[in-house]
């Protein structure tokens, strides 16, 4: 399901996100604080306390026992029409059929949308925001350190310097982390495989359901 985007400026939608004006949906009920269910397997980080900002490296396969508990809310963000994006949207959308995982959707059409979506995603109140599409990464940037209490998952990029509540999974030939610098040397459109994309999204909110936080998931290996 779609979501119209509001048309308000960027910095009036983010004082009415901070004024605590609510999307008025169902999610707007109460709902218990989700949980993971099931275990990480042996590998997925060297450490259960990583630094902020840290890169673990799991090993494949590691994340397949964690699953969200009953309705899990859950936005995917999403800008761009890229085969890599389109890849990562129906991964996402996958996973969510598997998990019955309550997902909706917010489209960024355009670069004026960015950051009226991010606050329109926020505003619904969900358990997780899903981010997939390179051009979201400035927008993240720019919100996410100023509403920590909101967990965001990028998927097939990562902020260059994210706070606690932003996690990340990525790969060499993603790696797009914003700020003018572009895709790198190694970005590779044929990396953002219907398997890469899967891991991606699984590995992704085990991290985030296990409170590893604030970290970049690298999946050279799938």
């Amino acid at each position: 399901m779609r979501f119209p985007l509001r048309a308000v400026a960027a910095l009036a939608a983010t004082a009415a996100l901070v004024t605590g004006c609510s999307s008025g949906d169902d999610w707007s009920q109460p709902h218990p604080e989700p949980t993971a269910v099931g275990t990480l397997g042996g590998g997925f980080v060297p450490s259960p306390s990583l630094a902020p900002e840290a890169t673990a490296t799991p090993r494949p396969g590691s994340w397949d026992g964690v699953h969200p508990s009953e309705d899990y809310r859950v936005v995917l963000l999403t800008t761009g029409d890229d085969r890599p994006t389109r890849a990562l949207v129906t991964a996402v959308e996958k996973w969510g059929e598997e998990e019955h995982v309550d997902l909706r959707t917010v489209v960024a059409d355009n670069p004026h949308d960015f950051i009226p979506s991010i606050t329109e995603a926020m505003e619904m109140r969900p358990d997780l925001i899903v981010s997939a599409g390179n051009d979201l990464i400035d927008p993240l940037a720019m919100v996410t350190p100023n509403h920590l209490s909101q967990p965001f998952l990028v998927v097939g990029a990562e902020l260059a310097e994210p706070t606690g509540n932003v996690t990340a999974v990525d790969w060499s030939g993603a790696s797009f982390r914003g700020e003018g610098l572009g895709a790198s040397s190694a970005y590779d459109p044929a990396s953002f495989t219907a398997e890469r994309c899967a891991a991606a999204i699984r590995a992704g909110v085990a991290a985030v359901l296990n409170d590893l936080t604030g970290i970049v998931i690298w999946l050279d290996k799938v």
